[in-house]
């Protein structure tokens, strides 16, 4: 009987278990999503975990609750059951229909809007206030690394129509926390005066508004802190070490204290120096020749990896363009000594199969490849692979090069050399107006070509007219008149010229002539041009001529036929043409008319600048120009049409255009035989610009004048002059600007203290 009643009881509870089951689990007949405005019900339906026939329990609904929750369309979502129906109401996260960012000055607009593109706040996509957030602390985090700890960013979210919203972020930068001090803890071998001179980092200093180097950035502190690194590691310090770094800032937020603690350890010395591995074809002599380090002295890093350098490109030089050196330092801390093994592995010589151009759409390959100084068929030189791009470069009507050096499919020897460029407009057709101080109103015309019909032949027609008078030219010059790159050009011309709208005597000078070029190029960095042409010369009074020149003109006549023979070479090692900021141009030139001539002259002329990179952000340069000038066979001393003149813009600043030197007995000036002018300047970044590769500024010293011959020459009488200079060149031509002050002018002399020329060449 219990058994009886025992089975009866279970029975019951399995029942009651069944009806409890089925009283919350169901079949889905059908999925009713409500609260959709945007999204499709089609989306939500792949997201959801469950379809229509599934069977769905309420236990169940977290889950499903959370995968539409991780679609990150959703604000809110909750379930129901109508009796065989699953109905999923929503509320939609409110799209996002605009992103405004306000009061940015240090990162850009479009730097900003992709960096947050990237994290999902853009237009058209769901907004998330917590994204919002993040997005506020990294923007903080980004200007905190730039030194500007006073920065606020105010996030305001409005709400628009159709669920949308319009995101506006206001940033208020602040200053950049000015360096207050910089302390090093630790160094005993070098004083704290040394040390801190290496840093990019400063305190306040007299060009701190140039250069920036007060203001503090997280950057800047990591690249200082390698640079100590880099220091004692050259001087053998080998256990260096920067134990930590503390960055403190004041309460107002604007100033920043820097402490760097630093353990300096030993110096180690070089005990051995081995070269090992395989040299190829390259004999060991050659890169032993390279090792410049010897036993006995100071370890240093820097001098070890430009030792691997020069390893490598010298078995480059040969073929091997993919070697490897690997320097194994060997350390015996005991002794505190060195040994440097430098091991080599050529690897395979690799061979030049093809060498293809890309992007030369007018300018045939031929041209692009008469620059190369890589080879097909060649070993693949890395010395010539470098000057070939550097050589294409070089082209005016060239604005990039790329080279690649892809492996042949199926070869290990083998590449292919490809050089991608992007042309720039090769020609110009200009009409243009310009003012000078010495020019006065210039009118000019001119038709250029830099790559006549794609074959880098240039041509030129300028006509231009000004009011001290009238210069018209046409010019043609084929640069590789030979295979080896011998040139051939001629240049037609005409001038008036009435000198004394150039601050000079009153007369007017008129000469007409032609001119033949050869260009012969001795090395990579030599020219030789050879300039035979013709000169005739005639020259118009006036009734305030001076009574010197109607003297010449008694004895010589006013006019002139000259047979000329020029002659310049020059030495060019500068990094490019336009703005360069190292390298060196040296360059003589000689005039000679020859005998037979009307007037028998020579005139001689040395110019040579030079820029050094100084510091990070500066350039030196150094420039001289020094011209002489006489008369031989029948002709007493230099014709006074062909006189030196000095001052002006392109001069000694400072004194008017032409005015410096001997005067005529009217006390116009005349020139002379024998200039001697030479300038420095410390070229600066521009403020307020990050790229100025259009615009120069600069701080000048000039010194310079004219003198009737060398004998006359009195250091006495030489003019300074000190200033400011800038030089843009502008979309409407090149515009100059120079504001000096002379400081021992005569009382004879004519300055100017503010200079400008506009779409005047200024060379």
């Amino acid at each position: 009987m219990n058994l009886y009643r025992r089975l009866i009881l279970s029975f019951g509870l399995m029942v009651v278990a069944c009806g409890a089951r089925a009283a919350g689990e169901f079949v889905v007949q059908d999925i009713q999503v409500d609260g959709l405005q945007r999204i499709s019900a089609g989306t939500v339906s792949n997201y959801l975990p469950v379809q229509v026939g599934s069977s769905v329990s309420e236990q169940e609904y977290p889950e499903i609750i959370r995968a539409l929750f991780k679609t990150g369309f959703f604000s809110d979502v909750s379930l129901e059951r109508k009796g065989s129906v699953l109905v999923v109401t929503v509320t939609e996260r409110p799209a996002i229909s605009e992103v405004r960012i306000t009061g940015n000055e240090d990162i850009s607009t479009d730097d900003l809007k992709k960096a947050l593109a990237e994290v999902g706040l853009v237009e058209g996509r769901v907004f998330d206030r917590s994204l919002l957030d993040k997005v506020e602390q990294e923007l903080l985090r980004q200007y905190y690394s730039r030194g500007r700890y006073a920065v606020r960013i105010d996030s305001q979210v409005r709400s628009l129509e159709r669920n949308r919203v319009a995101i506006t972020i206001e940033i208020s930068e602040g200053a950049v926390a000015s360096i207050g001090q910089i302390n090093i803890v630790g160094n005993q071998a070098f004083s704290d005066k040394e040390l801190l001179g290496l840093l990019q980092s400063s305190t306040t200093g007299w060009l701190s508004f140039f250069s920036k180097d007060d203001q503090y950035s997280k950057q800047k502190l990591a690249a200082d802190i390698e640079t100590l690194r880099s220091f004692y590691l050259d001087r053998g310090y080998l256990k260096f070490n920067v134990d930590s770094t503390q960055v403190s800032i004041t309460p107002d937020k604007k100033d920043v204290y820097i402490t760097i603690n630093i353990t300096e350890g030993e110096p180690y010395a070089i005990e051995d120096i081995l070269l090992t591995g395989n040299f190829g074809d390259v004999p060991e002599s050659d890169l032993r020749k390279l090792i410049t380090i010897e036993a006995g002295e100071t370890f240093s890093r820097a001098k070890m990896a430009e030792t691997t350098k020069k390893l490598s490109e010298r078995l480059g030089e040969d073929g091997y363009a993919f070697a490897n050196i690997n320097t194994v330092p060997q350390v015996n801390d005991e002794t505190r000594k060195v040994t440097l093994n430098f091991m080599v592995d050529p690897g395979q010589r690799v061979y030049a199969r093809r060498i293809n151009f890309q992007g030369n759409i007018k300018t045939q390959d031929d041209v692009l490849r008469r620059e190369l100084r890589q080879a097909e068929g060649a070993w693949v030189s890395t010395k010539d692979l470098d000057r070939s791009k550097t050589r294409l470069q070089r082209l005016e009507y060239l604005e990039s090069v790329s080279a690649e050096t892809p492996a042949v499919p199926g070869t290990n020897d083998q590449v292919d050399v490809n050089y991608t460029v992007v042309e720039r407009p090769s020609g110009s057709l200009m009409f243009g107006i310009g003012y000078g101080q010495d020019s006065g109103l210039l009118l000019n015309a001119s038709v250029t070509q830099n790559n006549f019909l794609g074959t880098g032949n240039q041509m030129s027609v300028v006509l231009n007219r000004a009011d001290y008078g009238e210069n018209y030219s046409i010019f043609y010059n084929n640069p590789y008149f030979t295979p080896d790159g011998v040139s051939r050009g001629f240049r037609l011309y005409y001038r008036n010229i009435d000198a004394s709208q150039i601050n000079t005597a009153d007369y007017v000078l008129n000469n007409y002539g032609v001119q033949v070029s050869f260009g012969f190029p001795l090395n990579e960095f030599d020219t030789l041009v050879l300039l035979p042409g013709y000169d005739h010369v005639t020259i118009d009074t006036t009734t305030d001529t001076p009574v010197e020149i109607f003297d010449y003109i008694d004895q010589n006549g006013d006019t002139f036929n000259e047979f000329k023979l020029d002659a310049t070479w020059a030495r060019d090692t500068r990094d490019r043409v336009v703005f360069p900021t190292s390298g060196s141009l040296n360059q003589i030139s000689t005039e000679l008319a020859v005998p037979g001539s009307d007037a028998e002259y020579y005139k001689l002329n040395y110019r040579g600048v030079m820029y050094y990179p100084f510091a990070r952000w500066l350039t030196w340069s150094l420039s001289t120009d020094i011209g002489y000038g006489d008369g031989y066979g029948n002709t007493d001393g230099l014709p006074f049409f062909e006189n030196f003149y000095a001052g002006g813009l392109r001069s000694v600043r400072g004194y008017k255009a032409n005015t410096l030197g001997p005067r005529y007995s009217d006390n116009e000036p005349s020139g002379g035989a024998f200039k001697t002018v030479a300038s420095t300047q410390l070229i600066l970044p521009v403020p307020f610009l990050e790229k100025s590769e259009n615009v120069r500024t600069a701080v000048f010293f000039d010194v310079g004048n004219v003198f009737a011959t060398p004998s006359d020459f009195d250091a006495n009488e030489l003019r300074y002059s000190v200033g400011i200079a800038g030089l843009w060149l502008s979309p409407l031509g090149p515009i100059a600007v120079s504001v000096a002050a002379p400081f021992n002018d005569k009382p004879d002399d004519e300055t100017e203290v503010f200079q400008f020329s506009f779409g005047v060449p200024f060379n």
